[in-house]
């Protein structure tokens, strides 16, 4: 099999392995005064110094969740209902076209449900003018967003700038970084955000086991009762989860700089090589800054469903989009922010490598992908 869907999720890293198994020895509840409860404790505290360590954070600022989606409802709603509860009246959210569905599709229901939203488009590169952004802003926002990479195109926001133009107008900004921590550099302390979420999954950590940074000083009202993470997320805590995440964060970091460097040259490879020898190719977000291992590629006149299963069938796994949209007949909202019809951006293949990527598997692909357009394109037409 040729693994090339490391942005829906990437596989497990020995030291997340093993920091699990270990983990899973601990029985105890760390809430608990006992013995067994201070075990847990010990390595529930241990596992938040590390992974605040990766990104530049105070272990206290670090809340663990459950991954991603519950990271951004417990900015989002936690900021909100803070807001209220001071009687500010600041409730508007501002967010970007590009966000992800944990983000936007939060909006929207918020939105539905009388929370004033402004979404601030993006450009052909899918890229956010941060004059646009800052013109969105006004003393009645309560809360920005905006993600550090993108994670169908590989597209890089200018966090720093949409943050200070946040700042100013007196609202805090929430990031999504879980595409980027682990490939390119993200710490806290340069970011210009003031809120941050992490998942494991997508940096070869497991499953059900994220992190969000919150700045100290930020009011963040609980989404729900209960005391652990210092009253913000309730719940007996995940350990061996959490320890896995801290042991793959560490890993990815550590390794972060060469890395980069070696997926990006494959993903170069991968790009230039398509292009090169299949029609009516072309790739989202070229001319923008992008991460390392992303290739979000248009093949006009070839379904991208189709082009899965076929590829499927060869052991070639990719997506056509956010994996969370898997099944969906709706065009990618990503990419029709980006200005693509319907038809191109079902069109669209999304080509994500990681840290198991070799340079044969990319080669491998270059020979199976671009017969396999054309098979589905005759079939089609």
């Amino acid at each position: 099999m040729i693994y090339l869907d490391h942005n829906a999720i990437t596989p497990m890293r020995p030291e997340a392995r093993a920091a699990m198994a270990a983990a899973l020895e601990v029985f105890g509840n760390p809430s608990s005064v006992h013995a067994a409860g201070r075990a847990a404790r010990d390595l529930l505290d241990g596992a938040r110094e590390r992974a605040a360590r990766a990104i530049g954070a105070a272990p206290g600022d670090l809340v663990f969740t459950s991954g991603a989606t519950e990271s951004a409802t417990l900015a989002i709603r936690g900021v909100l209902g803070a807001a209220a509860a001071r009687g500010e009246g600041r409730r508007r959210l501002v967010v970007t076209a590009v966000e992800h569905p944990c983000v936007l599709s939060l909006a929207r229901a918020l939105e539905r449900q009388g929370t004033p939203l402004t979404v601030v488009p993006v450009d052909g590169r899918g890229l956010v003018d941060p004059g646009a952004f800052r013109a969105a802003l006004g003393p009645d926002v309560a809360l920005a967003c905006a993600m550090r990479a993108n994670n169908e195109t590989g597209v890089l926001l200018p966090v720093g700038e949409l943050g200070a133009a946040a700042r100013e107008a007196g609202a805090p900004l929430f990031c999504d970084a879980v595409q980027a921590v682990g490939k390119i550099e993200v710490d806290v302390r340069t970011l210009g955000a003031d809120m941050m979420a992490l998942t494991g999954q997508k940096l070869g950590g497991p499953r059900g086991a994220g992190a969000l940074w919150v700045r100290p000083g930020l009011p963040l009202a609980p989404v729900s009762g209960g005391e652990q993470e210092k009253g913000r997320r309730a719940g007996t805590e995940n350990l061996p989860g959490i320890a896995g995440l801290a042991a793959a964060l560490e890993a990815a970091v550590a390794g972060r700089a060469s890395e980069a460097e070696r997926v990006a040259a494959l993903r170069d490879r991968l790009e230039a090589g398509l292009l090169a020898v299949v029609p009516r190719a072309r790739v989202n977000g070229a001319g923008a800054p992008r991460l390392p291992g992303t290739l979000s590629i248009t093949f006009e006149g070839c379904d991208a469903e189709a082009l899965l299963m076929a590829m499927d069938l060869e052991g070639l796994c990719a997506s056509a989009g956010a994996a969370c949209h898997s099944g969906n007949t709706k065009p990618s909202g990503v990419l029709l922010a980006l200005g693509l019809t319907e038809d191109d951006a079902r069109s669209t293949l999304r080509l994500s490598l990681g840290w198991t990527t070799t340079a044969a598997e990319i080669e491998e692909a270059l020979r199976a992908i671009p017969f396999l357009v054309e098979r589905v394109r005759a079939a089609i037409h």
